[in-house]
């Protein structure tokens, strides 16, 4: 006789997103066993769960097939930008053939539902952006930006692949920044920095979302199988001065016709490593998400707006630093 119960793989599981998935999982109903993938181990103890220190860029068919998963969760990414050309096409391609393994190895163990964690970025940042923007808008991120490009190339494959496994359902999530109290990884040390360069022709709204938030919409869509893709986004939004004095930072504003080459050249010179001038598009034009179609799919209303998820993180990473420095 099967078992009841829903066996959820997550690939990236010891990641900040992956972490707080396997946390509320836990504490979900129906919920058999879990399955964590990653290369480095969970950063706190779970109950219940099968821990496989490994690259998925390898199969995992026999270790799906081993605990009769049911859904999987691919969290894995590299979000380096790279220091120069090459660099750039390499994590690509080792984002792509990461992923085309995972839907390989899904499609062999007859997973029933494959769940991507995409982004906002996928949509671009440009001046003709409608506000807010819907879920079947076109993607139309920059292949400068490689982490809006590279989502969008997954995307791309996600749905060559569930036209070609039909028995399988694709839920893609595009998630807004994700924030919350001890927020650390690439996105937040990319965007959150001691000082901020602006445009001063442009103050563009920005939308955040609570990381508890996202698991919960996470579970749901889990719990319930529900396909499709979804814009996912706290309520309201955090203008970009805002944003800065909330978290401490200098904000720098010059016209756009300076900000982009100083943008450039500080990548060129090292000074920072973070991000090049195509970036510098996000400060300057919005992308605001409408999540109306999510919220008609799960019914699920976010405890937290964007505003708070932001101050959440301010207020947890200062402290830290505060109790640090004594």
């Amino acid at each position: 006789m099967a078992q009841q119960g829903k066996v959820v793989a997550v690939t990236g599981a010891s990641g900040y997103i992956g972490t707080k998935l396997l946390e509320r999982l836990e504490q979900e109903p129906g919920i058999r066993k879990l399955v964590a993938f990653d290369v480095n181990p969970p950063p706190v103890p779970f109950h219940n769960i099968a821990v496989y220190r490994k690259n998925v860029s390898e199969s995992i068919e026999d270790e799906l097939n081993d605990h009769d998963a049911t859904t999987l969760v691919h969290l894995a990414f590299n979000p380096r930008r790279g220091a120069n050309r090459r660099e750039v096409d390499a994590i690509r391609q080792e984002n792509l053939n990461t992923l085309r393994s995972v839907m390989a190895s899904c499609a062999r163990a007859r997973i029933r539902h494959l769940v991507y964690v995409s982004s906002h970025t996928v949509y671009g940042a440009h001046s003709d952006n409608p506000v807010p923007i819907t879920d079947d808008a076109q993607m139309r991120s920059s292949s400068d930006f490689p982490y809006g490009y590279d989502k969008q190339l997954c995307e791309l494959a996600l749905e060559e692949f569930g036209r070609a496994q039909e028995d399988v359902k694709v839920t893609v999530l595009r998630s807004c920044i994700v924030l919350g109290h001890g927020a650390d990884n690439f996105i937040t040390r990319a965007f959150f920095n001691p000082w901020m360069l602006g445009v001063a022709e442009n103050n563009p709204p920005l939308q955040f979302v609570y990381d508890d938030d996202l698991a919960r919409v996470m579970a749901i869509i889990i719990q319930r199988e529900i396909p499709g893709t979804y814009n996912v986004a706290g309520d309201g939004v955090v203008y970009y001065r805002e944003m800065a004095q909330i978290i401490k930072s200098r904000l720098i504003n010059l016209p756009s016709f300076l900000a982009y080459p100083v943008a450039q050249l500080s990548w060129q010179l090292h000074v920072q490593r973070d991000a090049t001038a195509s970036g510098l598009d996000l400060a300057r034009w919005p992308i605001v998400m409408s999540t109306g179609k999510l919220h008609k799919a799960t019914g699920y209303r976010f405890w937290h707006t964007a505003l708070e998820a932001l101050t959440a993180f301010a207020n947890s990473t200062y402290l830290y630093k505060d109790t640090v420095s004594h």
